[in-house]
């Protein structure tokens, strides 16, 4: 069975305050011409087709033409909910909207129900594991803690019995939403931590033929087996690096995996560029970005006089500007921002203890901040999906 294998789609986010709806639309009719000049069998699709809870008109618009064009190709396609989706309303209408070859499964409770299709070689089981946010599906799961790899180890342990039940042979492919160890951020990933870890490992996911994850916006393979389509589109100037793309994966009739990747359409390249103003205008190797969405770090001492109005002249489509002055290595600035850059809220609650009292929190303090950010988390989480 051949599978295509994306997700992360964000429908209705922009690029800085570059509208991406025309380039999502895009993406959606690359889906479609991909399906059918590479005679695939099954679209999957891991989570966050929207990029917020409440999704603006427009990019409803745009789902529901998908939904359209994704069912008049004939060929199922199967999809989860991720974090940035209100599961609830992403999930409505699912049952009918399934007769026409689109499942949605949004709902904790079904992920052991499977979308099963069937190839000359037998059955495949897909089952589609929405986002877990561990302090609202606890009690689903009877776990005991609320964490993301006890909550994902028990919706897997459901696939696993599920699976089991099937006719010997049956091929199994998971789609799910989430933060696997080996994978690689950028920074347009919204923060699922919880306790402390938002990562799991990947042999959560043993027993099954294929995963296709969504949530990291790179294309990764974490094993040969586990993968990531990334996203479609560039979210953020931390992705300038990434090479857009969806996995087209061949399942065999022995469950074994074959993979390539298929680039996404690019509406314009992206371009980090750095240094003193005067610099940047001047720098005839900069030529080539003259057509790129730009994001410029100055590095002057002293601010620029209108720095974006003059660099617009020369890169038309800049989007963001950072200053980064040159400062010596003892400047208290340099300082404070090397100690806070890559800690996580709870690294820079604990160093804020030990400043204030002269001691660092023991361990028993340490569970009271971790219990205090989680509940700060569950509580935007129930309040955004309440909306």
């Amino acid at each position: 069975m051949r599978i295509l294998h994306t997700s992360d789609w964000h429908l209705g986010r922009s690029f800085h305050r570059a509208d991406m709806l025309g380039p999502q639309a895009e993406f959606i009719g690359h889906v479609v011409s991909t399906v059918r000049e590479y005679a695939v069998d099954v679209v999957v699709v891991s989570g966050d087709v929207y990029d917020r809870a409440v999704p603006s008109l427009a990019a409803v618009e745009l789902f529901d033409d998908a939904l359209h064009r994704l069912a008049e190709l004939g060929v199922p396609t199967v999809m989860i909910s991720g974090n940035h989706d209100s599961a609830r309303r992403l999930g409505v209408g699912a049952g009918l909207i399934g007769k026409a070859g689109i499942h949605l499964r949004t709902a904790p409770a079904e992920c052991a129900t499977p979308v099963v299709l069937a190839d000359d070689h037998g059955d495949i089981a897909f089952y589609g594991l929405p986002y877990l946010e561990p302090a609202l599906v606890k009690s689903e799961f009877q776990v005991e803690k609320a964490g993301h790899e006890t909550v994902l180890a028990a919706a897997m342990q459901r696939v696993r019995a599920d699976l089991a039940t099937r006719p010997p042979g049956t091929r199994s492919v998971v789609l799910a939403h989430a933060f696997v160890i080996g994978g690689e951020p950028s920074d347009s990933e919204r923060d699922i931590t919880v306790g402390g870890v938002a990562a799991v490992p990947a042999g959560v996911f043993d027993g099954v033929d294929y995963v296709a994850l969504g949530h990291l916006h790179g294309s990764q393979t974490i094993t040969e087996r586990v993968r990531y389509s990334g996203s479609p589109l560039a979210y953020s100037f931390s992705e300038a690096g990434h090479r857009k793309t969806m996995w087209l994966v061949d399942l065999g009739a022995d469950g074994s995996i074959a993979a390539e990747r298929i680039d996404c359409p690019v509406p314009r390249p992206l371009a980090r560029i750095r240094g003193r103003l005067e610099e940047l205008l001047a720098d005839p190797e900069l030529a080539r970005h003259q057509g790129a969405w730009v994001e410029a770090t100055l590095t002057d001492p002293v601010r620029p006089s209108e720095p974006m109005a003059r660099l617009s002249e020369r890169f038309p489509h800049t989007l963001n500007l950072v200053f980064e002055p040159e400062r010596a290595p003892d400047d208290p600035d340099v300082s404070y921002a090397r100690r806070l850059a890559g800690r996580s809220d709870q690294q820079i609650a604990e160093d804020f203890v030990a400043h204030v009292r002269g001691t660092g929190p023991d361990d028993q303090e340490r569970a009271v901040l971790r219990d205090a950010f989680d509940a700060v988390r569950a509580d935007e989480t129930v309040r955004e999906v309440a909306r």
